[in-house]
């Protein structure tokens, strides 16, 4: 964040965010990016609130990308949440397209091009690629992170490690206890 300014106080926390301009290298781009979510995250550990702005750092941060947000665990299948993008399906049964296979088998999924991919769920026709990860607390998937791009194979394995690590530090600051989210 160019000028990140805290407030602290029983109450609330005050954070000023500034537009980045973000490096053309990849990883540099995502060692900022890492650095930013932290940043955003210190201190709040509810985790609507952490998706709602990791999307928004997610959207603004990387290149090429029409969607990214969370999709939610609950009663048995993913159920929309945090995003930036147009709007989205609202409830994807487990083991269905990308989200839900991610969520289902527990492991991540980056498909170079949607359109191969048995039973893709086309939220939005411009979407050609896309990466999930799922998000576990006490070993169980709670969410899947997922992210689109309207290009083909936009997903390398630097972002897939990366993005790995982002979900890591999203666990981290996360309290998904005080969540009534149906787990799987």
């Amino acid at each position: 964040m160019d000028s990140m300014r805290r407030l602290s106080g029983k109450e609330c926390v005050i954070v000023s965010f500034s537009m980045t301009q973000y490096p053309e290298d990849k990883a540099e781009r995502y060692a900022l990016l890492l650095r930013q979510a932290d940043a955003l995250m210190e201190g709040i550990a509810h985790p609507m609130v952490q998706m709602a702005n990791i999307s928004a750092l997610l959207y603004a941060a990387l290149q090429d990308i029409n969607w990214c947000g969370f999709y939610l665990m609950h009663e048995g299948s993913l159920l929309l949440g945090p995003f930036c993008g147009l709007p989205a399906c609202v409830r994807i049964p487990l083991g269905r397209g990308v989200c839900g296979t991610a969520a289902a088998q527990n492991h991540i999924q980056r498909v170079a091009d949607v359109h191969a991919f048995p039973g893709h769920i086309a939220c939005d026709s411009a979407s050609r690629s896309e990466i999930v990860l799922p998000l576990c607390h006490q070993g169980r998937v709670v969410a899947v992170l997922d992210i689109d791009s309207p290009l083909p194979c936009r997903f390398d394995e630097t972002d897939e490690i990366m993005l790995s690590q982002l979900v890591s530090s999203i666990m981290s600051h996360c309290d998904f206890t005080t969540c009534h989210y149906s787990l799987r």
